[in-house]
């Protein structure tokens, strides 16, 4: 066997490790990315489930009370401002992050302004539509925070990913750039 053979075929064996190690590292990032995109997918379409109870509430109320306009209106401008801000999983800037957050804050304090005003009329708090309605609400509340925390948890894992040694040094050739969190209503 020929001497300069051996140096060959170790500097193959270390090039075949490194590409392997690189392709790896890709590939995991690459599914953890989607798991996280997906995640918010999850998030949006709670959120969006959220928005179609609202609308129900919002025609069960206007039938059962005569009720405070302003509220009402509060609650209706909120729900279209929340339906209107739309995020792509695949371009989740801090900036839309942060404006898709504050159309749902507006939209949660104005069904809790609207819950609570609806305390002062007994006979819609006994009117089965509306405690179905309002029991879905709440059940959807926990929906979203579960799928929200599901989010966040996967944007962790990801950017634990891209961020640790050797990790980070593949992160920048393969154009893996750290994902936001959702941030708490």
């Amino acid at each position: 066997m020929k001497k300069w053979l051996i140096p060959v075929i170790v500097i193959g064996v270390i090039v075949y490790s490194i590409y392997n190690w690189a392709v790896g590292f890709n590939n995991t990032a690459v599914e953890y990315q989607e798991d996280a995109k997906t995640a918010w997918s999850n998030v949006e379409s709670s959120y969006q489930r959220r928005n179609d109870l609202i609308g129900n509430l919002v025609k069960t109320v206007q039938g059962a009370a005569d009720f405070e306009k302003e509220t009402l209106t509060a609650v209706i401008n909120a729900r279209a401002k929340a339906t209107s801000v739309n995020i792509n999983a695949g371009d989740l800037t801090p900036e839309k992050m942060a404006q898709f957050q504050q159309a749902q804050a507006g939209m949660s304090g104005a069904l809790s302004k609207l819950l609570v005003s609806v305390e002062r009329y007994p006979e819609l708090k006994a009117n089965a539509n509306f405690l179905e309605l309002q029991s879905q609400l709440e059940g959807t509340e926990n929906r979203i925070n579960v799928a929200r925390d599901r989010f966040n948890e996967g944007v962790n894992t990801y950017n634990k990913l891209i961020k640790k040694f050797p990790g980070s040094c593949l992160a920048s050739m393969f154009n893996c750039d750290e994902m936001d969190r959702c941030k708490s209503n």
